[in-house]
């Protein structure tokens, strides 16, 4: 299903955020209760099919508390924290395209819409399918490195499934890599604190991945440690 024709829009309250949040689609993510709210990610399309597809993420009452936020904050805006953290980092993510968060009567709303990523796939999707040899150490290669600069950066994903992380494989024979899902991504100053936590989370949830590309992984992984860059271009 699509999102509202401009003129249902018209007749919903003016305010962009109103616009968004009832903005109508396909759940990809079902709506869940969970931290004390509800959040689920629905997969959008404009009423005339021209621009791009668009994934909002809904959350009501959804929060995380810390010792800046201890009366509780939406984690939509920990997760725009990690955006901007990772593309100064040069690692790629979905681009957003609205988000914000207010509260109504006295309960937090929280939105956060992305673009979808064309032509990537789920690492999860890509064990799926046949791939030869030389593009899928490419792809190891190319995702252990990006995980590297983002320990290096002081950063850990924190929910480093293989759902979570996205591959394209260009026609040049490279492959680009993307993460996805940035809701409980924290800064993390030990590299060794955020290598153990990732590689733990991607080792137990790779899915279809062999465990010999997961050696292979860890195995580029320490050598682009000793690379400030991650071994990526600058």
């Amino acid at each position: 299903m699509g999102v509202l024709s401009e003129q249902a829009l018209a007749a919903l309250p003016s305010t962009e955020f109103d616009r968004w949040w009832h903005s109508l689609g396909q759940w990809v993510e079902p709506a869940n209760q969970r931290r004390g709210g509800e959040s689920g990610v629905r997969l959008l399309q404009h009423w005339d099919g021209s621009r791009p597809l668009l994934y909002c993420k809904r959350q009501n009452g959804h929060i995380y508390r810390s010792l800046r936020h201890p009366l509780g904050r939406p984690t939509i805006l920990r997760e725009l924290r990690a955006y901007r953290a990772f593309a100064r980092l040069g690692i790629r993510t979905p681009n957003i395209v609205y988000c914000s968060a207010r509260k109504q009567a006295g309960q937090w709303q929280a939105l956060l819409v992305t673009e979808a990523l064309p032509g990537f796939i789920s690492l999860e999707q890509w064990y799926s399918e046949p791939h030869v040899a030389q593009l899928n150490e490419v792809m190891l290669r190319r995702l252990a490195v990006t995980l590297a600069r983002l320990h290096l950066g002081g950063w850990q994903h924190g929910c480093c499934y293989a759902k979570h992380l996205f591959v394209k494989a260009r026609s040049d024979g490279d492959v680009d890599i993307a993460l996805l899902d940035l809701e409980k991504s924290r800064r993390r100053w030990r590299v060794a604190s955020a290598s153990r936590r990732d590689l733990g989370q991607l080792d137990r949830h790779r899915g279809a991945m062999p465990d010999a590309d997961m050696a292979y992984l860890r195995q580029v992984y320490q050598q682009a440690l000793n690379d400030p860059w991650g071994g990526l271009p600058r």
